[in-house]
């Protein structure tokens, strides 16, 4: 058992790392979300049903961790001129973009299966069109047109925010 997690691990760290990296965009929160994903993955390994790949199971971990990450994190008690940007970028842009993405990431939530599943394994699982088919039992090109139609439903959302 102990040989097949440390395989799990060295196959799919990388991609679990930058799925989450692309997630955050904070390399620090990408190693721990990569670590508590691995740790759950070990503690919970019984509950895969190998209705997915590894990767894809992995990945939702780490999204399911970033997304509790995100709606835990309360800022609002920091004062302004507390906070330091560590890239020279203006602290109010980076706020503003923080929480746009936080309000993409409400509002992806909030779409509707297969949606939101199938625009989150092409968008930051990466997979191709064939696999996320092969996951939902279907054809590539299901998935491209679910993914596509996944796009336009969260730009109509995006508008109606005013996020675009």
């Amino acid at each position: 058992m102990q040989e097949a997690l440390d395989e799990i691990y060295r196959a799919y760290a990388q991609d679990v790392y930058r799925f989450a990296l692309r997630l955050c965009g904070d390399p620090v929160q990408a190693e721990d979300i990569l670590q508590e994903t691995m740790l759950r993955a070990i503690v919970h390994f019984e509950r895969f049903e190998g209705r997915c790949s590894v990767r894809t199971w992995l990945c939702t971990i780490a999204r399911n961790l970033f997304l509790n990450q995100c709606s835990r994190a309360d800022h609002g008690d920091l004062p302004l001129e507390d906070v330091h940007a560590d890239d020279g970028a203006p602290i109010e842009e980076r706020i503003t973009d923080r929480m746009q993405a936080q309000a993409i990431h409400r509002l992806l939530h909030d779409l509707d299966e297969p949606y939101k599943e199938v625009f989150t394994l092409r968008t930051f699982a990466e997979l191709p069109f064939a696999e996320i088919g092969a996951i939902f039992g279907k054809s590539a090109n299901w998935a491209r047109v679910t993914c596509f139609r996944a796009k336009e439903k969260l730009l109509l959302r995006m508008e109606e925010e005013g996020l675009l």
